[in-house]
């Protein structure tokens, strides 16, 4: 690689999937964080890698570290917490920028604050660059080039197959929580629309199976039109539970009335508090060989009865092994192949829809 990688958060779980992925490409990253006994254990168990300590909530303090044409992977989140000073060095420094994040309002905030500053200092800026959500982003692509211009819609469902009950992470559990109590945006006749997370429920076809699942948040929204500006919609559903997709949207609709009481954050925190049940960390490795992801897109008129104009299926690894491959792969590729577009973009406006093709097939993640 002839850009320096930065990688922030390494020492926590999806850190160390990227960086994993990052020496098997042959990179050696330098290590970034605030602990310096945990970074330097890390960079030696790791052979002997650089690393620095910064502190990731002051954009100077990371900034000064932080050249034009590097390329900063951060995975510490909460992103509405803890990522806008890491964007905002990356954008200032014009290095280019990914993350882990599948936090669709920071990404809309991340695009109001510093899409202009990014593209005046060239750098590319790749929010949730991960399974969230490049994986249907491919797909809708692949699935609206397919049906043509007659296409005015497009319908995202993300599956796993395989115990995925037994193998969610910490992170996920917490985000999982959060979105019941946040809205979920989705394109509605060419405009931004939030409703209620889970409100919806839509049934796919799954590997010659009927699927249910419940509507999410997803970057696809913002990101679609961009390369497709005659979409009228573009809605995300999760299928990770499918028999449960109704019940978890009766679910969703009681925790969205117990915020509307006098007391309602107490309730809603106590009804949400279940979903962080479980162990810290996420899988291993051997729980995630048995989780393969699949995502399917279906491009269609949008007008209610007409059959589908095309459908596309992708399979591939593990949502969190395909993410840290997903990140270690982009920055790979920014580090060594300059022209991809500048600003904050989605990955099918920054790679083109064939080289992201190529680029996710290498990882595993095909069209089945």
């Amino acid at each position: 690689m002839t850009g320096r990688v930065v990688l922030l958060g390494a020492t926590g779980y999806t850190g160390g999937l990227v960086l994993d992925a990052l020496l098997r490409r042959g990179a050696g990253p330098t290590l970034a964080g605030r602990d310096p006994a945990a970074l330097a254990a890390l960079a030696e168990r790791s052979g002997g890698l650089d690393h620095l300590v910064v502190d990731a909530a002051t954009p100077d303090d990371l900034r000064k570290h932080l050249r034009r044409g590097d390329v900063l992977i951060t995975t510490v989140g909460p992103f509405e917490r803890f990522g806008f000073p890491v964007a905002r060095a990356a954008a200032d420094a014009g290095a280019h920028y990914l993350d882990s994040s599948g936090e669709v309002g920071f990404v809309r905030t991340l695009h109001a604050r510093h899409h202009r500053r990014a593209r005046e200092t060239g750098a590319v800026m790749l929010p949730a660059f991960g399974y969230d959500y490049v994986p249907g982003a491919l797909a809708a692509a692949l699935a609206l080039r397919q049906a043509g211009p007659t296409a005015r819609a497009v319908d995202i469902g993300y599956f796993a197959t395989g115990p995925i009950w037994r193998g969610i992470s910490r992170g996920t559990r917490t985000t999982m929580r959060d979105g019941m109590t946040l809205p979920s945006p989705r394109r509605h006749r060419q405009r931004l629309v939030d409703e209620r997370t889970a409100s919806r429920v839509r049934r796919f076809t799954v590997r010659g199976r009927r699927k249910s699942a419940f509507l999410v948040s997803g970057t696809e929204v913002l990101f679609l039109p961009e390369e497709f500006p005659s979409l009228d919609d573009v809605t995300v559903y999760n299928g990770w539970f499918p028999p449960l997709s109704r019940p978890i949207s009766l679910y969703s609709g009681l925790v969205d009335a117990a915020t509307r009481l006098p007391a309602g954050g107490r309730i809603a925190d106590a009804l949400t508090r279940p979903l962080l049940a479980g162990p810290p960390g996420g899988p291993d490795a051997a729980l995630r060989a048995r989780i393969p992801s699949h995502v399917v897109a279906v491009a269609s008129s949008g007008v209610p009865g007409e059959a589908p104009l095309a459908e596309v299926h992708l399979e591939g690894p593990n949502p969190y092994g395909l993410t840290g491959e997903l990140l270690a792969w982009a920055a790979d590729r920014l580090a060594t192949r300059p022209g991809a577009t500048p600003g904050v973009v989605g990955p099918v406006t920054a790679f083109g829809p064939d080289a992201l093709r190529r680029g996710c097939a290498e990882l595993g993640l095909v069209t089945v």
